[in-house]
């Protein structure tokens, strides 16, 4: 009978949803990192099969060195959805190699620290990314307004997953030491189910990420305290040019267009509003949804295209948030 180890299975399903987000971002600009993170990991978890499932010990040289490629690649995937790094793409790519190449250092110099250095590397990048998005949804400038919450839920998942990740080294490390190694193999299987979660949530990212080719900072302006005057030029902008049906609006988009600072226009909503700016655009949407709901006879999934929702789920959703009740139930009491 052939054995075919649970890393294998592992890593056909991450091929598999490699494919998929590939498929569904072919229209539009995808995000690199978070692609190529689905591979390594897929790579990863083939590397750990020949290990664990075939005894193949080489593998052992070349695993912790792919392992460590992984977390800066889901930071640089958030950072895409983020900001425009001002750093050159070869900055970029150097500092994030740091880890990588100090694991292979650590392979040829000094193997009895590579555990507690990848576990430093997987906590230090989930801290990174949990920085990141301190600002809660509105972190995301460059998401489309539409997936920003999913998004946002999915990438603090994914700094959790990390987290996990470093864990169940950790419990491998100790183990080895106490137990010689008997529950090591439990262990890691747990391990590639997490690293599964961590690429199903960064795909669910990835598949939010609209990154213009190019962003330029605003200037900020001196004065940031005119909060309602902040809110007056937005809601100007967004009834004359109806800039909430755009599904692909983010914030940095609209604050282009408004001529004011993204932080700027996030804060004041935040301060007045006590929302974000995604439930803020949200509203515009569903506002606009009652309307046609009420008015026209057009279904509800060509209203929910219309006012700038692209999915059911997050359109049923928000409509319920703002009006507690589902949009065919709205239409229903208001005939």
């Amino acid at each position: 009978m052939i054995f075919i180890p649970l890393p294998f299975v592992v890593a056909l399903l991450l091929l598999i949803l490699f494919a998929t987000v590939l498929r569904r971002d072919e229209e539009v600009a995808p995000n690199l990192p978070f692609l190529a993170l689905i591979l390594v990991s897929a790579l990863q978890s083939a590397l750990s099969g020949l290990r664990w499932g075939y005894g193949v010990q080489g593998v052992g040289l070349v695993a912790p060195v792919i392992a460590a490629v992984v977390p800066p690649l889901a930071y640089a995937g958030v950072s895409r959805l983020v900001r425009t790094s001002r750093r050159s793409l070869a900055a970029r790519i150097g500092l994030h190699a740091v880890p990588a190449i100090l694991i292979l250092l650590l392979v040829t110099f000094w193997r009895d620290a590579i555990d507690v250095a990848l576990v430093l590397v997987f906590v230090g990048y989930a801290v990174a990314i949990l920085l990141l998005m301190r600002p809660g949804a509105d972190a995301l400038r460059l998401a489309p307004f539409e997936g920003a919450v999913p998004a946002y839920r999915a990438i603090i998942f994914t700094a959790a997953a990390l987290c996990l990740s470093a864990a169940v080294d950790t419990f491998v490390f100790l183990d080895f030491i106490s137990a010689h190694s008997e529950r090591a193999l439990a262990l890691i299987s747990v391990g590639n189910l997490a690293a599964l979660v961590i690429l199903g949530i960064a795909a669910a990212a990835a598949s939010r990420s609209r990154v213009p080719p190019e962003i330029t900072e605003v200037a900020p302006r001196s004065d940031t305290s005119e909060d309602k005057e902040t809110i007056a030029m937005v809601d100007a902008l967004m009834e004359a040019k109806e800039l909430y049906r755009d599904a692909n609006l983010n914030l940095e988009r609209l604050a282009r267009k408004a001529g004011i600072p993204a932080r700027q226009i996030s804060a004041a909503i935040n301060r007045t509003m006590d929302k974000n700016v995604s439930q803020y655009v949200n509203d515009y949407r569903i506002g606009e949804a009652c309307r046609l709901l009420s008015a026209t006879e057009k279904s509800v999934t060509e209203v929910m295209f219309e006012v700038g929702f692209q999915t059911k789920s997050n359109f049923n959703r928000e409509f319920r948030r703002v009006t507690d009740m589902t949009p065919v139930t709205w239409r229903q009491r208001k005939r």
